[in-house]
């Protein structure tokens, strides 16, 4: 076993192969397929931290249920909640995902909270970032 070794997902290598679907859903009812494990990966973590828990038929736990913060009262208990939240779920749920920074920003007088996450994933070169604005 080479330490060190980064590791190359075998989809990546064939241009044409689907990996997931891109989200959001921009095609009228047609799927938009995305072909890297990067782009999959983001799609992955969107999808999961937009879904309530419950809203998902054969599958009640799935979902990061961010959206119940939106009507919230901005506090910084709030805020440090939120923030320990995300990366508990990052951890439990996406375990070859490692969070590098983690910031949850409000602008209270817009009644507004950003999630920005800057991850990487465990034994790859994949790095990323995901913000997810709620108003």
């Amino acid at each position: 076993m080479a330490f060190g070794a980064t590791q190359q997902f075998p989809n990546d290598t064939l241009p044409s192969v689907g990996i997931g679907v891109n989200i959001p859903f921009n095609e009228g009812g047609v799927f938009t397929p995305n072909y890297t494990t990067a782009e999959s990966i983001k799609s992955n973590l969107i999808n999961y931290f937009l879904t309530n828990p419950g809203e998902r038929p054969g599958n009640p736990t799935f979902g990061g249920g961010l959206r119940r913060f939106i009507f919230s009262a901005i506090s910084e208990d709030n805020l440090d909640f939120l923030k320990e939240d995300v990366s508990q779920k990052i951890a439990s749920q996406f375990p070859n995902v490692n969070v590098k920074k983690l910031d949850v920003l409000s602008n209270a007088d817009n009644n507004e909270v950003t999630v920005q996450i800057y991850y990487e994933v465990v034994n790859t070169s994949i790095e990323g970032e995901l913000v997810l604005n709620f108003t």
